[in-house]
Formats: structure tokens, sequence, C-alpha cells
């Protein structure tokens, strides 16, 4: 009898043991299984294929706008397909950009002076109906007819005399625009109007330079873009600045510091955020801070032209 009990008592516990063992292999195979391997870092990014780029002349454009033709050829020199058309010709071309992106997509920028300028948004709506993003939109003193900025438009810049009769066009947004948006009036320089302003060498050669950075930048969130809207001093030379960014205040920061730290004029800094430049900031406040595609070279809106440039103003 006593025999039986120690038999009984000796499976009990081998039984146990062999459960307690079983549990823990259970449970250490639960462990392993919710170890999961690491994601895959996201692949490198390839740069986009060149953009083809459409300019636009305004009324009388083999007389009044040749800046868009001298445009295209250091575009072209540059290795850039750039082509000028009349802006008579905005439905047809714009249908063949449509036509042309589908076959091969491409990015797409369009730069229109004056109904020029009215005619790369009638091809940036036309487009907006196919599905088809606009990756950069240049509107050189446009007509004040001129529509809204559509959604599918990635980056838009308007160069503009807000006094302008032939021109004079201040084109905004369509409500909820997520893109790049940068807005300079130039009113206040005495040196421009409106069939001198797409002539400019300096703006010529930093839309080149924009354009040659276009497909080697990676996908950026819009959602941190901050639209700018600038009244240019006079005398001072137009820095084609994409959009704003926040940029978190610190103790000891300044007005003057914030500009010197990210080579801006100060005076941007006053317009973007509805501020004196001698204003007091207070830790944890946001200043917007215009940006460029990528981190500038030093900055040459701090120069004005020299006095052997001017011309009167027509």
């Amino acid at each position: 009898m006593i025999h039986s009990r120690r038999l009984v008592t000796l499976a009990a516990i081998v039984l146990l043991a062999l459960s307690s063992g079983m549990a823990a292999a259970s449970q250490a195979k639960s462990k392993t299984a919710a170890v999961t391997p690491a994601a895959p870092p996201p692949p490198p990014f390839e740069p986009l294929p060149p953009p083809k780029i459409y300019l636009f002349r305004g009324a009388m454009g083999p007389i009044f706008s040749t800046g868009m033709d001298r445009l295209s050829e250091k575009l072209t020199q540059a290795g850039f397909s750039a082509d000028v058309y009349e802006f008579t010709l905005c439905r047809l071309i714009g249908n063949r950009v449509i036509a042309s992106y589908k076959e091969k997509a491409a990015p797409i920028v369009l730069i229109g002076h004056s109904m020029g300028g009215l005619c790369s948004i009638v091809i940036s709506e036309m487009a907006a109906k196919e599905n088809i993003p606009i990756s950069l939109v240049i509107a050189i003193d446009p007509a004040h007819a001129t529509g809204d900025v559509p959604l599918n438009v990635e980056r838009f810049i308007n160069i503009f005399l807000s006094d302008s009769v032939l021109g004079g066009g201040d084109v905004v947004a369509v409500p909820g625009f997520r893109g790049h948006y940068a807005s300079y009036d130039l009113k206040e320089n005495a040196r421009v109007s409106h069939i001198n302003i797409e002539k400019s060498d300096d703006i010529h050669r930093q839309i080149v330079e924009m354009v040659t950075q276009l497909p080697r930048i990676p996908p950026q969130t819009q959602a941190d873009a901050v639209p700018l809207r600038y009244l240019v001093p006079a005398d001072t030379l137009v820095e084609l600045w994409d959009s704003g960014v926040r940029v978190p205040v610190r103790r000891g920061d300044t007005m003057e510091s914030i500009a010197a730290a990210n080579r801006v004029p100060l005076w941007t800094l006053a317009q973007s955020n509805s501020l004196p430049e001698n204003a007091q900031l207070t830790p944890g406040q946001t200043i917007i801070v215009p940006r460029h595609l990528t981190p500038p070279e030093p900055a040459a809106a701090m120069a004005v032209p020299p006095p052997a440039a001017a011309t009167s103003r027509k």
C-alpha cells in the first residue's frame, strides 16, 4: 500500500515537471515569436528624370517677352529640354504636356510672363483633371485674371508688380493647398517694370539653379511648408525661396541672430512673422524662416544691384 502511494507521488512529480517544462518551452517560444525582425531601411532615393520645361511669352511676346527666350537658351545650355511658346497656344501645348507625361513621366516645369503666367496656371488646371503633378510653376508678373494655384502644383513662385496694369496678378492658392508657395511683390523697386521683369539675369540664374536641383530633391513632407508673401524692399535683389519653415526660438535668440544663422535678410523675418525687426523673442516661440530647395549658398539677398545696372521704370 505504501509502495503504491510512493508510485503515485512519483508519477505526480514527473507529470508536474513535464508540465512546467512544457510551459517554460511555450513561454520561451512565445517570447521568440514576439521579437519581430527590424524593418529593412528604405531604398536610397533615386534622382528623377530631368524635368521638361515649358516657357510662355505674354501678349506681343516676340517684342515684350524676349526674356523668356533668353531664359530658354540658358536652360538649354544647362542640358534641359526647354521650349518657348506663345500664350495663344496655351491649351494646345497643355494637351502636349499631358500626352508627353503619360508617355514618359518626368517632372513638369511651367514658366510664364504676363499672359504666359496665366497660361501656366491654365495648364496646371488641365493637368489636375488628369491627376498629373506639376513640379514647379513660376509666374512672372502674370495677368490680373490669372486663376488660383491648383492642388497638383508642388511648388509655386510668383514674381510680380501689384501696381502693374499689364500684369499685377497677385496669385493665391486654392483652399487646402499643401505645396510650397512664395510670392514676391516688387512694386517698390523703381528699376523694374512689366516689360523688363522677365529679363533679369539674376532671376534667370536662380531659376536655372532651382530647376537643376529639382530632380535631386527627395520626396518632402509638405505639412511643414509655410507660405511666404513678401513686399520686397526697394533696391533689393530677389532671392527665390520656395516656402517658409517654422524654427523654434532658443534662449538668447534674437531676430538678428536667427537671420544670421539662417543666412536670410532681417526684413524677411519681420514680414513673415508680422514683427518689428527688433522684436523681443521668447524661448519656445516659433519663427517663420524662408528656405530654399536645398541649403543656400551665401545669401545674395543681402546685396543690392550696382548703380550702373539701374534703368528707369517704364
